[in-house]
């Protein structure tokens, strides 16, 4: 019941909102998707890469003193040690097939805390394609080292000075690219939002990362299922590719983070689910921060990568049926978050990652529960926040 339906739907949210320009080249990809990304020439190339060039699977770790603090059997899965340092790696590799298999030959992407532009300057780097990254100004200032791997990768960084210009206004660019090159162009969308079938495309390609937890879980456990699965949510793909193969599995209880900024009531936040209604943002209908009248909030979150006032339309309709407990998490709560798993575990998180890791403090766990946390990505494009926090305090 929480999968997408023919029409590109869950429940309510979703769709394909487009400007006539686009209709051939999203119905083109609606037509194609499934059929390509299930055959059997796709999933053997894809899944090769996957263990040869990323390095997956990506391990399961129990983090043995996180665990002991929060009164849980936690685990972190360790999708910060995929090749580019995050997540997005799968989507994108994913994606740039598809996009071999169409004939494209031109690929461009949105970016906000850069991981994603970085995966997708890897992937053309090894397919010897040309890549545009639309990156907001803001984001090109706090994420520089991301900025200088996509070009050092060959891709062209092309910074957005509209709007606030961080992640939404960089979307909004590479759809007007993509509108004014609709036949040879193939736009990686990062997060599992924008129009049918990119929320479910992006969700299919990530879902190796619950596919592997079920496998690791079995081994560790002696059972493929855990008691919570918590990730971060903007778009939301990683918290798509956690949840994937456990979406009807009602004994999995679900956790998503999203930005609170300065706080849900401040003006300055980017928690969407608490403080959207139902509008069309980027081609799907999904809960979006909004006016009365329809005009889009400014969002705010001192990470990049959910500086997003919408929602990928899977967690809307997630939220809407209670299926998933919602938590915002401010900035200063996300980054004494990822100071305590850096002295706890060694291990230093992204920003976004940081906000799933502060909602650990308002989880009612048991001792007994197991718990798998997406670790989405790594802290090395955020060290300067995390310095200047610091120095602060």
């Amino acid at each position: 019941m929480y999968q997408v339906d023919e029409n590109g739907f869950y429940g309510e949210f979703g769709g394909a909102y487009i400007p006539e320009i686009l209709y051939r080249c999203v119905h083109d990809l609606q037509t194609t998707y499934r059929q390509v990304i299930e055959s059997e020439a796709f999933q053997t190339e894809f899944h090769s890469l996957l263990r040869d060039y990323v390095g997956r699977p990506s391990p399961l770790y129990h983090a043995k003193r996180l665990s002991e603090k929060y009164g849980a059997k936690i685990y972190l899965k360790r999708e910060d040690l995929n090749h580019t340092g995050a997540h997005k790696i799968n989507n994108a590799l994913g994606q740039i097939l598809l996009a071999k298999h169409m004939g494209k030959t031109r690929i461009i992407a949105e970016t906000g805390a850069g991981q994603h532009g970085v995966a997708t300057a890897t992937v053309c780097a090894l397919m010897n394609l040309p890549c545009i990254v639309y990156m907001g100004k803001v984001d090109v200032e706090r994420q520089l080292p991301n900025v200088k791997r996509m070009e050092m990768l060959g891709a062209t960084v092309v910074p957005v000075t509209s709007g606030n210009m961080t992640l939404k206004d960089a979307c909004n660019e590479a759809i007007r690219d993509w509108c004014s090159h609709p036949d040879d162009t193939f736009y990686i969308l990062g997060t599992a939002s924008g129009p049918h079938p990119y929320p479910d495309m992006v969700a299919r390609l990530q879902s190796v990362i619950s596919a592997e937890i079920k496998v690791q879980l079995l081994e560790k456990e002696g059972r493929d299922y855990p008691d919570y699965l918590m990730a971060c949510i903007g778009g939301g793909s990683n918290a798509a590719g956690t949840v994937y193969h456990y979406l009807n599995e009602d004994r999995v209880k679900f956790a998503f983070a999203e930005a609170a900024g300065k706080g849900v009531d401040s003006g300055e936040s980017a928690a969407t689910i608490h403080l959207g209604t139902e509008g069309i943002i980027h081609g799907a209908r999904t809960l979006l921060m909004q006016t009365e009248d329809g005009q889009i909030e400014e969002p705010y979150s001192i990470s990049a990568g959910l500086d997003y006032p919408g929602v990928g339309p899977l967690f809307a309709h997630l939220a809407q049926q209670k299926r998933a407990q919602v938590l915002a998490i401010t900035d200063d709560e996300a980054v004494r978050a990822a100071f305590e798993l850096t002295r706890l575990e060694g291990i230093i998180p992204a920003l976004e990652s940081s906000h799933a890791l502060g909602a650990l403090p308002y989880m009612k766990f048991r001792p007994e529960d197991v718990v798998v946390l997406t670790l989405s990505g790594r802290g090395d494009k955020d060290m300067d926040t995390y310095l200047k926090f610091s120095e602060q305090k």
